[in-house]
């Protein structure tokens, strides 16, 4: 399973939104991006992919910004990268094989597949809000290593 880096931005911002923000308190692209080490101008690209998939929500002017409402707030994460990849990406072989599934397998098929559906299973069955208010227990700082561990 791999995730795009334009995939781990949207959750990472999402995830950061719902930490931060509410109806009341929008959020720039500009302090998303410096709070989360991501760069501005493709944030902002995602950021309104987003909105149009209503995962997240935005407000123009000078007091407008990027907020989570209540009901945002229930989507989960694969929501968000069906918005930003779809989830074909999410089946894809470990190793990039073309034909890979289990009639046809990879060398490591059969070790990745528990991780792929473990993981699946719970970006589908818990809500953004749900892993926000997890982080925020844990006394975490969302950063790119939260969403994936191996980005160098």
């Amino acid at each position: 399973m791999m995730l795009s880096r334009a995939s781990k931005y949207a959750i990472l911002s999402t995830l950061f939104l719902a930490s931060h923000s509410n109806e009341d308190k929008k959020i720039s692209v500009k302090v998303i991006a410096e709070s989360i080490d991501v760069p501005s101008p493709f944030l902002a690209k995602l950021l309104q992919q987003l909105v149009r998939g209503k995962i997240i929500s935005s407000t123009k002017g000078p007091n407008g910004g990027f907020y989570l409402t209540i009901k945002d707030g229930q989507k989960n994460v694969c929501d968000i990268i069906e918005n930003i990849d779809g989830l074909n990406r999410l089946n894809e072989c470990f190793l990039g094989l073309n034909d890979c599934d289990s009639s046809n397998p990879c060398p490591v098929h059969f070790i990745v597949e528990p991780f792929k559906n473990s993981i699946m299973g719970k970006f589908r069955d818990k809500t953004i809000s749900e892993f926000a208010q997890e982080i925020s227990q844990k006394g975490r700082v969302l950063t790119l290593k939260d969403i994936s561990p191996d980005i160098s």
